[in-house]
């Protein structure tokens, strides 16, 4: 299939994408150590070999497992002892693939706003943030994290900012004043996302669905994700803020 001319919303949510994962120097190569096993490497592995906290390497890895560069998979490594499995990162792919990661379908995108449409309002908004909550979930479970406590909600929002960018959303998470908000500087909805802002409950149910699944449910009160301002309603970012 011939590639279709890069739109500036595309371009520059691949650039925020591949400049989270990549932008560190430190990360890089722990993508490229982590490429030079097979069997994966784990957060104690690359925090002895580049000399770094362990939760320093493990936000790393985290940051490259959000934007789908490593996948992680649990297991004891050879020669380990009995305890707890180690989660093991692997890359994903033996290059990473500079062409624009950024894949949507316009007609199926705006047959997706029409349908939506055609239903009442509440309804239609409740069944797009199921889907997003479904697909959040899913992210969640590819980065291979539970709420097991270990986390923090911040750290976790962040995680779920990488996720988004990864996915063409070009966020990123900040503190204003006492709230947390994501920012989305693009949507890749498009023009769909415009014509019908129902679309933007997805968005929502994203953030519920990877905050529930990385931090837990029982934080994620009813109104604790809300979507404040929105490029469909003309603004110039998407700021989702977050309560815990």
């Amino acid at each position: 299939m011939e590639s279709r001319p890069l739109s500036p919303t595309d371009f520059s949510s691949a650039v925020s994408a591949l400049t989270s994962a990549f932008g560190d120097p430190t990360r890089r190569g722990i993508w490229l150590f982590a490429h030079e096993h097979d069997a994966g490497v784990t957060a104690a592995e690359v925090a002895q070999h580049f000399a770094l906290h362990p939760n320093v390497a493990r936000h790393h890895l985290d940051k490259l497992t959000a934007g789908g560069y490593l996948e992680v998979t649990v297991g004891r490594s050879p020669g380990a002892g009995a305890g707890r499995p180690s989660k093991r990162y692997r890359v994903v792919a033996d290059r990473v693939d500079l062409d624009v990661p950024i894949r949507h379908d316009d007609l199926v995108i705006t047959l997706l706003g029409r349908a939506l449409a055609l239903l009442p309002h509440d309804v239609a908004e409740t069944m797009a943030e199921e889907v997003g909550l479904d697909f959040g979930r899913a992210i969640a479970a590819a980065m291979g994290d539970s709420p097991d406590g270990q986390r923090s909600f911040r750290a976790a929002l962040h995680a779920v900012a990488d996720a988004l960018t990864a996915h063409g959303f070009a966020a990123h998470a900040e503190k204003r004043g006492s709230e947390l908000h994501i920012v989305s500087r693009h949507c890749p909805f498009g023009d769909a996302a415009v014509e019908y802002p129902v679309i933007c409950a997805v968005d929502r149910g994203m953030v519920k669905g990877m905050l529930g699944s990385l931090y837990g449910e029982t934080p994620m009160r009813d109104g604790s994700v809300s979507i404040r301002s929105s490029l469909p309603m003309g603004d110039s970012v998407c700021i989702t803020a977050v309560e815990a």
